[in-house]
């Protein structure tokens, strides 16, 4: 893929006399302190017509106003916590011109080259990047990278639907909300109920490091009809599940056939779980920050390929539902009571490389408003995740393509990706 670089800068928010820079502190709290420590990347692909990147850049201007953590940078304050200053120094832009048409380049897959579609991973200051891919025809692919422990999967779609509406010259629909102490407030006295010191966090890095070329992308396209199937199969009788639920039941019993564990070994799903309507009183959806846990559903190999889809996606209902409202006040008093003992929590989120086999990790982009993401010309053609850098990763997205169906991509060890895409579509 030809790629012509035309600049690449620092923006910084718009001047707003309600909003100055304060240069204030925001010290990391104890769920940002669990997330992945590092860029996550993002590409969005939007068919012509797209406002120009004078007008795009104009409107993620305006938008840091409202998002000042994404324009900030990382300081270490005098009591030794990693926080975020305020300062506005600015995210980093780049501007490209590629000289084919958008619809020459699609479908994006795992085989096609992205990495050049989105500003680098290493050695990166800046909080949030963001490149403006434009196409000979007039398509724009945005690569954008957001370092992890200033936001959530939530809060960055929050964001980037407020940048396209200013875009569009309308007013944000749902303002932020920053109050971060007020949702980490701790119990008087603070109770810890659970093992947080060895459930989201860690002594020392007990993966299996994997090299990162063994590493196998791949994507599946689950049509609306096999969703509708799927859930038919799994909610029988008065069982209901989610779809999530069902497509990670699938997903699951697959996985562990192709992977050729044995009967009695257990694996279990690192599930994330929003807080945001889990907390009591609920914290609102447009709370910029992190607020995800984990549920930890665990089974062995033999249940996950002898029991029904039923069976499995119950166990991972009964585990999420265990992480609720008090499971979250336990970690958030777990935190006020590990003040001053920062360097001592290592997350247990994987690291790159990393191969989490006989378990794995989901997220679900499946609730995120994407539809929602307009800059003028409708709602993207194509959005993914470029690189899934941890074996047994595997992100829910909704498809693009048809409405009701899912994408599922995930990372597998190259040893078990031909007898997974033989399988992955039987309902057996």
């Amino acid at each position: 893929m030809a790629i012509g670089l035309i600049n690449n800068t620092l923006l910084k928010a718009a001047s707003s006399s309600d909003y100055p820079t304060t240069n204030a502190l925001i010290p990391l709290n104890i769920f940002d302190k669990a997330a992945f420590d590092i860029h996550v990347p993002i590409l969005y692909a939007f068919r012509a017509p797209m406002p120009s990147n004078e007008v795009l850049k104009d409107g993620l201007s305006k938008a840091l106003v409202h998002y000042p953590h994404l324009a900030g940078r990382y300081v270490t304050d005098d009591q030794g916590r990693t926080c975020i200053t305020l300062n506005n120094a600015g995210i980093r832009v780049i501007e490209t011109y590629i000289p084919t048409t958008l619809a020459e380049q699609l479908p994006f897959t795992p085989a096609s080259d992205l990495g050049k579609l989105l500003p680098p991973l290493d050695g990166v200051e800046e909080l949030l990047q963001i490149q403006l891919n434009r196409y000979a025809c007039g398509g724009v692919v945005i690569g954008l990278t957001a370092h992890h422990r200033v936001t959530d999967g939530q809060s960055i779609t929050f964001f980037t639907i407020a940048w396209a509406s200013l875009v569009r010259g309308l007013d944000i629909k749902t303002l932020p909300y920053h109050d971060r102490d007020a949702v980490c407030v701790p119990r008087s006295p603070p109770k810890v109920e659970f093992d947080h010191s060895s459930i989201e966090f860690r002594k020392s890095n007990t993966l299996n490091n994997s090299n990162a070329s063994s590493i196998a992308n791949l994507v599946v396209h689950l049509s609306a009809d096999f969703v509708t199937k799927l859930k038919a199969q799994v909610c029988q009788g008065n069982q209901r599940f989610s779809t999530f639920e069902c497509l990670l039941s699938h997903m699951w019993k697959k996985i562990t056939q192709a992977r050729g564990l044995a009967p009695d070994e257990y694996t279990q799903v690192r599930v994330a779980v929003n807080g945001r309507a889990r907390m009591k009183p609920p914290v609102p959806m447009e709370y910029f920050g992190n607020l995800v846990l984990w549920a930890y559903p665990r089974l062995t190999a033999k249940e996950l390929l002898s029991e029904s889809h039923a069976h499995i996606a119950k166990s991972i209902h009964e585990a999420v539902a265990k992480v609720d409202n008090e499971y979250f006040r336990s970690f958030i008093d777990f935190g006020e009571l590990s003040k001053g003992k920062e360097e001592e929590l290592v997350a247990t989120a994987p690291e790159i490389g990393d191969s989490l086999c006989p378990n794995l990790e989901v997220d679900s982009w499946l609730s995120f408003h994407f539809h929602d993401l307009d800059f003028g010309g409708g709602w993207p053609c194509t959005f993914l995740p470029p690189d899934l850098p941890v074996e047994g990763l595997l992100i829910f997205v909704p498809s693009c393509k048809e409405k009701g169906a899912v994408d599922v991509f995930l990372a597998l060890l190259h040893e078990h990706v031909e007898l997974f895409k033989q399988i992955c579509y039987s309902l057996d």
